[in-house]
């Protein structure tokens, strides 16, 4: 039988904005216009000012190193977050489809409309954070969303909102696909010392 044990309640004189992760939702609020709910840690809803491709953290690790365009990139635990544009995550299973990815398990999803990330630390802001806390690997700025990884509009190049200069949301894909096979691959794989 489970029991719910209610959460410890605040201090009447302390606000929860007065906590560092009050105020760290207070910058995404404020600073982004971004929504935050719950907390603490806050949670970023996705779906209306972006959307979230995840993936493991080894897998991220090499796709930063491609010449790949991307948005802010956050790390969380042993998963990377990279931020796309809005509606990209209802895109995600037939761009893998149509990339020849299609029923390979990859261990790359998307959150979009409904979703929640937990809110890593604000840039600049590592005090009173909690150990092993969320953080940003490429943090957002106010206006990101308009030079989020999207699809290109008919007649377009990459990034519809800026005439072809924005990122491209196939390349991401593609790339992303890509080295979560062969992080999935090289965990499978035994080191040669132990195979011989």
């Amino acid at each position: 039988m489970a029991v719910t044990v209610p959460l410890p309640r605040v201090a009447p004189e302390h606000s929860p904005a007065d906590s560092p992760w009050g105020a760290y939702a207070s910058w995404y609020e404020e600073a982004l216009g971004w929504a935050v709910v719950g907390g603490p840690p806050a949670q970023l809803v996705t779906g209306a000012r972006f959307d979230v491709l995840e993936l493991p953290a080894d897998a991220g690790t090499e796709l930063l190193r491609r010449p790949v365009a991307t948005g802010p990139v956050a790390l969380t635990g042993r998963r990377m977050r990279f931020l796309v544009a809005a509606g990209s995550a209802d895109e995600l299973e037939g761009l893998l489809d149509w990339l020849e990815w299609g029923g390979v398990a990859l261990d790359l999803t998307a959150l979009g409309a409904g979703g929640r990330i937990t809110a890593p630390v604000p840039p600049g802001r590592p005090e009173g954070s909690p150990r092993g806390a969320a953080v940003w690997l490429r943090p957002p700025e106010q206006g990101c969303e308009a030079l989020l990884p999207s699809l290109p509009g008919p007649g377009q190049g990459a990034g519809p909102r800026h005439g072809g200069a924005g990122p491209d949301l196939v390349r991401l894909v593609a790339a992303a696909a890509t080295e979560c096979h062969r992080a999935r691959l090289w965990r499978r794989t035994p080191p040669r010392s132990a195979a011989a």
